[in-house]
């Protein structure tokens, strides 16, 4: 099986990844946890010789941190094995965001459905512009729904019918809609889609045009990119604010993807990520941002796999997925209470409803 090379880790952490990256003993790992993190199932614990003691206690600074989170995804990926390609950066409230993961981050690859992001961000830039608006209707047809897709509109089976655009993308970014695609392609055609982003400084970041001029294949990005596009976006200068707010808030709804980075956590420690996970034939990837507890962003990772085996399970046991999630609730723990910078993006609040 090939795996890939580590490329460089931040700010010369090689050497201190080398000192915690020992044998480890199963259940000194666990105890040294906080109290508050919940027990693990067996398939959600540290792989066999991933038990990483001295990066389960939250460290004292995001500089600090880097060498755990760096430990944390090292580990991890070689037990689950194939090819990863990722970037991962704490914000440094002192300084620049620190960079714990570079593992081959300027490789161009098929970014599948973490592009939804790209897809809506182009979308809501032309909000932004008054160009469209999220209650403005666009129709829903037969021939549009993707057989068999992911998501709502292929289940419903009622078409023809119309939504709003900001439907549409709420059901891109939460439950990964394969059919809300064309639909965004019918109000930003591809062609004027990789403009946007090309203007936005993401020349990787580009879907992959067709005969049809309103419709494309989700194409291309890199690690270093799509991490780039989540940076801009929680700074605030890749939408406006009220499509920044809207974007975030699909992200990281309580329906959004929990197999991967958010799988292992409680209710409120989800509602601090932000993530969108991507998926077809062996490719697993996930991208997202990670908030602190008054809403600023602390980590940011774009985290891209394949070649692991279980090309025909899209579930939570894929090998990857599985290993995105025990990094989550491992990077939670390590950072701990450290404190983000820049904006902050507080989530919505949650009602839950029993009907009525």
């Amino acid at each position: 099986m090939k795996v890939n090379r580590r490329a460089a880790i931040g700010l010369g952490t090689m050497a201190t990844a080398g000192t915690v990256l020992g044998a480890g003993t199963p259940g000194l790992a666990q105890a040294g946890r906080p109290a508050a993190a919940p027990q693990l199932a067996a398939a959600e614990r540290p792989a066999p010789g991933a038990e990483l003691t001295a990066t389960e206690r939250p460290a004292a600074s995001p500089r600090l941190a880097v060498p755990r989170v760096t430990a944390i995804y090292e580990a991890e990926t070689a037990a689950a094995g194939g090819n990863w390609q990722s970037y991962v950066s704490l914000t440094d409230p002192a300084g620049p965001p620190a960079v714990a993961v570079a593992d081959e981050p300027d490789q161009r690859i098929e970014a599948y459905s973490v592009n939804k992001i790209a897809v809506a961000t182009a979308v809501l830039d032309k909000v932004d512009r008054g160009l469209l608006t999220l209650a403005q209707r666009v129709e829903v047809t037969a021939s549009i729904v993707v057989p068999g897709g992911d998501g709502i509109f292929s289940l419903d089976g009622a078409y023809p019918s119309s939504v709003t655009l900001g439907h549409v993308l709420a059901n891109l970014l939460t439950v990964s809609d394969d059919t809300a695609v064309r639909l965004c392609g019918l109000v930003c055609p591809a062609a004027e889609l990789n403009a946007i982003l090309r203007a936005k400084g993401f020349v990787h970041t580009q879907v992959e045009p067709v005969a049809n001029p309103n419709r494309f294949y989700l194409g291309t990005s890199t690690p270093r990119e799509t991490h780039d596009l989540l940076r801009a976006l929680v700074g605030g200068t890749l939408l406006g604010a009220t499509s920044t707010a809207f974007l975030l808030g699909l992200l990281r709804s309580p329906v959004a993807f929990t197999d991967g980075i958010r799988r292992t956590m409680s209710s409120a420690e989800r509602a601090r990520v932000a993530t969108k996970a991507g998926w077809f034939v062996d490719a697993r990837h996930e991208a997202g941002v990670i908030f602190d507890t008054a809403g600023a962003p602390l980590m940011t990772y774009a985290l891209f796999a394949d070649g692991q085996p279980g090309a025909d399970d899209f579930g939570a046991t894929h090998p990857a997925v599985a290993a995105r999630a025990r990094m989550g609730r491992r990077f939670l723990d390590a950072l701990g209470q450290l404190s983000g910078g820049g904006r902050a993006h507080l989530p919505a609040p949650r009602r839950p409803s029993n009907g009525g």
